[in-house]
């Protein structure tokens, strides 16, 4: 078969590339014309996949992430975009709605796969039908974008309490930073549901009654509930032209993005993003693993979802292409009382996991905070010490130290934030301080994606014919 053939049968749809390009948005609203961004070998070099249903339940890790190809940059799966959930008790207000649920890829790519969650229900959870489709605007569909998602080559799927799943690949066309919207139809009422309520992005459910025709609705009209949480939909793996690496930020509601503004997407995660996007061999696709009230020893009142050591094998080794892992947590267990002690053994236990999983990791200061139970004088002497031994030791347990409390402290008083990054809570970052941490970071420590560094900056634009 020669390689335009590959391209063909890769996406199952009359497809063509037609050049080197670089990053376009899709054309007008009723257009039939797709055009993406992509890094690509030459066309002999294509390579199609089959990947069957994931399932992944209790403590196992994600999907078992398929092996790379015989030619370790060809084509390869990584995870575009992912989230962590959490136990939610909203269930019963989805019963019989499709939910619209919009996520953001990191990576550009010919096929996705989604990953629906039910690790915190106690019954299964049916999902009627899935489909994948470009956002126009709001709850609205790009026209002819939308696609069957499959699971086992059925349109529904029964996910098993505490159990995760993985689709069968899809032909879309996934742009990197061009968000798209998986749509699901729940005829009953999950008892427990994954969610991630700290969103920063606003998804729709529908009104009851909608059936499951409101799946593949072009228009909003049925979408009447708009939502900043995220139900079901724990994760995004593209298929991308050369393969590309992830790092995944493990955190809470600073790495969740609090502070920072509603669809804008400027958490200190999209802002490292856009520092590597672009930056060939450098680039990553970078994963939000942060939860809003998270701590890292956890065992307390004011916990909030599961804590980094018992969410690692989902939230870290389940994500395709992870290479780098940066945990930047620990503000939360001060306010809760846990001493500097306490924090830095946690933060070397996770590193030690991490690096035994035969990852990188990267341990970061914790960012300062006057507020309340952060701002204790106990607090900002735990938080004195743990910064110091991460500066100053934190690299013989780790790949490297990112000193963010020195980025986005005030220079006058360091046991506060920077008014020019402080969101106006005393604690959280607005985005200007989610920039400044990002650019503490310095990328050449990141693994990186070697492949992509191995050609010059490719153009490919994919179109109906």
């Amino acid at each position: 078969m020669d390689g335009a053939a590959r391209v063909l049968a890769a996406v199952r749809r009359p497809f063509v590339v037609v050049g080197l390009l670089v990053a376009r948005s899709y054309g007008s609203l009723n257009s039939r014309v797709a055009t993406i961004v992509a890094v690509a070998t030459a066309l002999a070099t294509v390579v199609t996949s089959v990947v069957t249903i994931g399932v992944i339940g209790g403590s196992a890790s994600a999907a078992t992430a398929p092996a790379r190809p015989a030619d370790p940059c060809g084509a390869a799966w990584v995870t575009a975009w992912q989230t962590s959930p959490q136990s939610g008790d909203a269930g019963a207000q989805l019963a019989g709605r499709t939910l619209r649920m919009i996520a953001t890829p990191q990576v550009t790519g010919s096929e996705l796969r989604v990953r629906l969650s039910n690790r915190y229900g106690r019954i299964p959870l049916v999902v009627s039908a899935v489909s994948a489709a470009g956002v126009d605007s709001g709850a609205g569909l790009v026209p002819g974008t939308s696609r069957p998602v499959y699971f086992g080559g059925s349109q529904g799927v029964t996910i098993a309490p505490g159990q995760d799943v993985a689709s069968d690949p899809v032909s879309f066309v996934a742009e990197e930073g061009r968000p798209l919207a998986v749509s699901m139809f729940l005829p009953s009422a999950p008892d427990r549901v994954a969610t991630h309520p700290v969103a920063m992005r606003t998804s729709y459910v529908s009104e009851p009654g909608a059936g499951v025709g409101a799946v593949d609705a072009t228009e909003a009209t049925a979408f009447t509930t708009q939502v900043a949480s995220w139900f079901v939909l724990s994760g995004v793996d593209v298929l991308a032209p050369r393969a590309e690496n992830a790092v995944v930020l493990m955190g809470d509601s600073i790495t969740d993005g609090v502070g920072s503004d509603l669809d804008r997407d400027d958490r200190w995660s999209d802002a490292l993003a856009a520092r590597l996007a672009g930056s060939g061999g450098l680039q990553m696709s970078v994963l939000n693993a942060g939860i809003s009230a998270n701590q890292l020893i956890g065992g307390t009142p004011s916990q909030v979802g599961d804590t980094p050591e018992a969410r690692f094998d989902r939230d870290v080794r389940g994500a395709t292409g992870v290479r780098d892992v940066v945990l930047h947590i620990g503000t939360n267990d001060l306010a809760a009382g846990r001493s500097a002690d306490e924090i830095v053994a946690a933060m070397t236990a996770f590193a030690d996991r991490a690096r035994t999983a035969g990852l990188r990791v990267f341990l970061t200061t914790i960012t300062p905070s006057a507020t309340g139970t952060h701002g204790t004088p106990r607090a900002v002497a735990g938080r004195e010490a743990v910064n110091a031994w991460v500066r100053s030791q934190g690299a013989a347990h780790a790949d490297g130290v990112f000193d963010f409390a020195a980025a986005v402290s005030d220079p006058a008083d360091p046991t506060r934030l920077s008014a020019a990054y402080d969101s106006g809570d005393g604690l959280h970052l607005s985005p200007a301080g989610y920039r400044a941490m990002a650019a503490a970071v310095p990328v050449q420590a990141l693994t990186g994606s070697p492949c992509l560094a191995e050609s010059d900056a490719a153009r490919i634009a994919v179109s109906d014919r």
